[in-house]
């Protein structure tokens, strides 16, 4: 089947799924047959260590022109299976899902429909989700309240894996560390047209959750690093001169200080006015670097790289 010929990708990263991928797939070709399309989907082994390589195996043998799987070495994470995923996606839309049984596969065609409406994005909103309080639901509702306020982007629930997305916008959305959560929030920086549509959650039936309390660190620092790129990819200039201001004050105040408080030792105060001036310069320089840098490049990483293999339909 070639790229021309699909209509919807959906892609599935995959981590110790065993006992869900059975049934999660007869869910997915359910809900996509029904809508008359050209489909296909696309899992990414995550480095499993259950047996849910041979279970990816055995469904691509079954259906190859509708199943392709990629295998990662070992485990790199969901943001780095995603972007595997986009690179391998044929589809004009492109679907994400988690492999849990969370997410509602019959909620995809409810998407797509968005999409046509003439939007690049549409997010799934858990609004009823089916996870405890404490250690799941409210350290999400904290960060999608700090993500909103960090970003301006008001969405209610970017952690969602569900989304649906136009295949130009997966093209261009260079992602890694944890940030697959701000695949809104880099939407919307490239002017995409975004929505969002209430989808089904469901319980836990299998295994436990890959994700703890422990990555809320984590996604704190994406958020920071999100924040100062979006606006440093702007105008670097303007933060390396932020940063060489104190320097700059500091050597003239340093010679002040040294020459009335130790008038004996005038070498210690030359030298701490070169030092603080020279690091001044030095973070200047380091701004206009960063201007040529940014003017002079686009790049889109791709941080999908250590693939074993693929399996074709």
């Amino acid at each position: 089947m070639s790229r021309e010929s699909v209509e919807i990708s959906v892609i599935v990263p995959v981590y110790d799924e065993q006992e869900s991928l059975r049934e999660l797939h007869a869910e997915v070709r359910a809900a996509l047959e029904g809508m008359g399309a050209a489909w296909e989907v696309v899992y990414v082994d995550d480095g499993s260590s259950d047996g849910s390589a041979e279970i990816l195996a055995g469904l691509h043998a079954a259906e190859p022109e509708h199943v392709r799987v990629a295998r990662f070495r070992r485990n790199y994470g969901q943001t780095a299976a995603l972007a595997a995923g986009f690179e391998l996606a044929r589809g004009r839309f492109v679907v994400t899902l988690d492999a849990d049984l969370q997410n509602d596969p019959a909620d995809v065609p409810l998407l797509l429909a968005k999409l046509e409406e003439g939007y690049d994005i549409v997010t799934g909103w858990r609004r009823d989700r089916r996870d405890g309080f404490l250690l799941r639901r409210l350290p999400s509702i904290a960060a999608n309240r700090l993500i909103a306020l960090v970003t301006g982007a008001s969405v209610h629930d970017t952690g969602c894996t569900l989304k649906a997305f136009r295949r130009e916008l997966t093209e261009n959305l260079p992602i890694y560390a944890e940030q697959h959560r701000f695949l809104p929030v880099l939407s919307l920086a490239s002017g995409a047209r975004l929505a969002e549509v209430v989808v089904n959650h469901r319980a836990r039936r299998f295994g436990r959750s890959k994700y703890g309390i422990g990555r809320a660190s984590r996604v704190l620092l994406d958020l920071l690093t999100m924040k100062m790129l979006g606006s440093f990819s702007r105008r670097p200039l303007e933060y390396f001169a932020l940063i060489a201001l104190p320097f700059a004050v500091l050597g003239p105040l340093a010679l002040f200080v040294t020459l009335h408080g130790a008038e004996d030792r005038p070498v210690l105060a030359v030298l701490l006015t070169c030092l603080f001036g020279l690091t001044a310069i030095d973070f200047v320089l380091l701004g206009l670097l960063a201007e040529l840098a940014v003017k002079a490049s686009d790049v889109h990483g791709r941080n999908w790289s250590p693939l074993v293999s693929v399996s074709k339909g």
